[in-house]
């Protein structure tokens, strides 16, 4: 368009502060026949605008025109489209300068709109905001409805249009009013939770506002992972647009082959696969989260604290681990019953509440161990979780309660200190990663998926919960005693040496063939039990679980 570029970039007058590039307030603008048209066709289609006029810099090139990839220009109209959006994009797919050009358009033709732009650290959103900044001082001063503010925090234009950029912070926008608000690598975001209840009164209140929320997956549980879920079941009123790596021109499965022998095929799931798990700190591997599948509770009891997968079955043993809160509204009481006469063990029932008092929870587990044929009940004893161990034995005299001191006033349950934890998260790991236990529950999934090494130990990541998982924990932890051994009459550690051992031995190559003087072998038939134990007609062990 360079027949009909703004003459007046030669006026000296007509500058922001000396930049020649970007034109002040109050300059008025000589219009012709083309300038109105190409105006009119920029403010109908951003996609025009942005790659007939942006320019962007390139790793290689330089300073080059914004030439738009198919998935962006489908962003664009995505974003005009619906008031709420969120993105999931692969790493270095070009959404965040996307996210920008059409945050620059959005300000340019729309008067008196104020655009925010958070991300993760404060630096991170002055530098997208500079990238506006670079984008404004490329395009024609009559496209430019003259600059009021330009630094690095803020560009507020003759319009009344503003742009800022600040940190994901609680009071970043608080008492601000926002018709834009852009959220870069929410995924990311520390305390993002706290953040998003403190700022969705802001967005919320007018009928026109627009949310834009992009980032690259980090785990599940966090609020980007729970807008992107339900925004793709269509349970909240988000429109999910999602950018695969195959999208960006120029990859392709060379190019994702060398990228996977350059680092490994984890990286490349984590950076490049949209991929919600493996993180690769968690306790539990990236294939197994891949592999845990939630299922819907058969039943909904307690007001829907307590979700029933499978009722009590006549016959059935079952184990019930507890995990005790204060109940002020933070973490959660919980509870989960393990149907331990299956093979797999299997989750059957659980119980979440965060307002249910330590004084009043063990008529709770009172009652449902009871349902559950008088389940052997693990209770964590620390802290409040004497005033229910205690509270279940003594004063509703349920007996069947693990206990480690028949003696001590402080034997009833377990107290979960650093040596409990660390058995319990081997023996826990163990049994889900060789499927020897069988996980449904949703929240539970989330739990397992965001347990994170924190130094020595493993806990929820920041923002999350770990209470349903520490249940689990508590069962890895029981396994590895002589009361479950005698219980079941299997004893998990000999069965996991021996399975070990067995895997080991599989991959050994044979060294030799045997020659047995032509006396042929007398055949027989292996039998396996339901614990996936190898007999032979005799009844000796071939092969452990």
């Amino acid at each position: 368009m360079q027949s009909i570029q703004d003459t007046t970039k030669s006026r000296n007058d007509s500058h922001y502060l000396g930049n020649v590039n970007v034109k002040k307030d109050g300059i008025e603008e000589d219009w012709t026949t083309d300038k109105v048209a190409e105006y009119a066709r920029c403010m109908a289609d951003p996609s025009h605008f942005a790659r007939t006029h942006l320019k962007v810099i390139n790793l290689d090139d330089g300073l080059v025109p914004f030439d738009l990839y198919p998935y962006q220009e489908e962003m664009f109209t995505h974003f005009n489209a619906n008031r709420f959006n969120v993105v999931l994009a692969c790493r270095q797919s070009g959404k965040s300068i996307s996210s920008v050009a059409y945050l620059l358009w959005y300000a340019l033709f729309n008067p008196e709109k104020n655009v925010a732009i958070l991300a993760n650290k404060g630096a991170t959103a002055r530098e997208m905001l500079s990238r506006i900044t670079l984008m404004l001082e490329n395009i024609p001063f009559y496209l430019q409805p003259g600059c009021k503010v330009l630094n690095k925090g803020s560009i507020e234009f003759s319009n009344n249009s503003k742009i800022f950029a600040s940190s994901t912070s609680g009071s970043s926008i608080r008492g601000q009013s926002v018709n834009l608000l852009f959220l870069d690598e929410f995924a990311f975001v520390e305390r993002a939770a706290e953040f998003y209840t403190s700022t969705y009164p802001v967005i919320s209140s007018g009928k026109e506002t627009k949310v834009i929320i992009t980032s690259t997956a980090n785990g599940i549980g966090n609020p980007f992972h729970k807008i992107w879920e339900g925004a793709v079941q269509g349970v909240n009123e988000f429109k999910p647009f999602r950018v695969d790596w195959w999208d960006v021109p120029g990859r392709d499965e060379a190019w994702k082959e060398t990228t996977v022998n350059n680092t490994s095929q984890l990286q490349f799931d984590q950076e490049f696969g949209n991929t919600f798990f493996g993180t690769g700190n968690t306790l539990i591997s990236a294939d197994c989260l891949l592999n845990l599948k939630a299922k819907q509770p058969t039943r909904i009891l307690e007001g829907g604290d307590l979700l029933i997968y499978d009722d009590s079955r006549k016959g059935s043993e079952y184990v019930m681990c507890v995990d005790v809160a204060k109940g002020r509204g933070q973490d959660y009481s919980t509870f989960t019953v393990i149907d331990i006469s299956s093979r797999p063990f299997k989750q059957v029932a659980v119980y979440r509440n965060n307002t249910i008092s330590p004084l009043l929870f063990p008529d709770i587990i009172y009652k449902f161990a009871n349902v559950y044929n008088e389940a052997y009940v693990v209770i964590e004893s620390n802290d409040a979780g004497q005033l229910v161990c205690n509270g279940l034995y003594h004063e509703r005299e349920y007996e069947n309660v693990h206990m480690t001191s028949s003696v001590k006033a402080t034997g009833i349950g377990v107290e979960m200190n650093r040596k409990t934890k660390r058995l319990g998260c081997s023996g826990f790991k163990d049994v889900l990663e060789t499927n020897k236990l069988e996980v449904i529950d949703e929240e539970t999934i989330i739990e397992i998926s965001t347990f994170e090494a924190k130094g020595n130990s493993y806990e929820a990541k920041e923002g999350c919960h770990d209470d349903l998982v520490m249940n689990l924990v508590m069962f890895g932890y029981l396994m590895q005693t002589t009361y479950f051994a005698e219980l079941t009459n299997i004893d998990v550690k000999k069965m996991m040496f021996e399975q070990r051992m067995t895997e080991i031995e599989a991959d050994v190559p044979p060294f030799g063939a045997h020659d047995n003087g032509g006396v042929d072998e007398i055949p027989y038939e292996a039998k396996m039990n339901q614990w996936g134990m190898l007999y032979d007609n005799e009844g000796k062990l071939e092969e452990s679980w």
